[in-house]
């Protein structure tokens, strides 16, 4: 059996779960999310707590059991606490500015870089080199921070870059000069 699919999903009071045959919803003090589901696996109930079983032990079941598991517990986190991604400008010159719903992107290029901010995130800027996107999808939150990291990736000479809130650049020795 799945290791992740075996666990329980502990389901706060303030969150109302509904399942359907092909659909699961998921609704909470910061919104509601959706997903739609195959007929492959059973959802039971009891005591604030989801137990997700399959039906049989074909590999696309087994495959799917752990994942479902994972994005219905992701949707539980998410509707009673946000997720939340950092990204820190490392670098002259490097910046964020937050107007209205486009992120403009300062880092390093001849133009500054646009990003527009979908309905259902929110952009902090807390300096002008640091902002957090917030949002109760997990996988819009990452998809985003991804989008605007790749932008200008951190290299490892100099450590200039896009990069998450905690994340180590190994730095590299540059050339020796004769």
């Amino acid at each position: 059996m799945s290791r992740i699919g075996k666990k329980l999903i502990q389901i706060p009071k303030d969150v109302s779960l509904t399942i359907t045959e092909d659909k699961i919803l998921v609704k909470g003090k910061f919104g509601s999310l959706e997903q739609s589901l195959l007929n492959l696996l059973q959802f039971n109930i009891s005591d604030d707590q989801l137990f997700i079983t399959r039906i049989n032990d074909e590999k696309k079941t087994r495959e799917y059991h752990g994942l479902i598991r994972a994005l219905v517990q992701n949707m539980v986190l998410g509707v009673t606490k946000k997720f939340s991604k950092t990204l820190i400008a490392e670098g002259v010159g490097y910046k964020f500015q937050v107007n209205q719903k486009i992120l403009v992107v300062n880092a390093g290029y001849t133009h500054p870089i646009e990003f527009p901010i979908p309905e259902d995130l929110e952009v902090k800027q807390e300096s002008p080199t640091k902002i957090s996107i917030l949002g109760i999808n997990k996988e819009k939150v990452g998809f985003l921070a991804a989008k605007i990291r790749d932008t200008r990736p951190p290299e490892p000479y100099k450590g200039k870059g896009l990069l998450y809130d905690g994340e180590i650049i190994r730095r590299k020795a540059g050339k020796t000069g004769k």
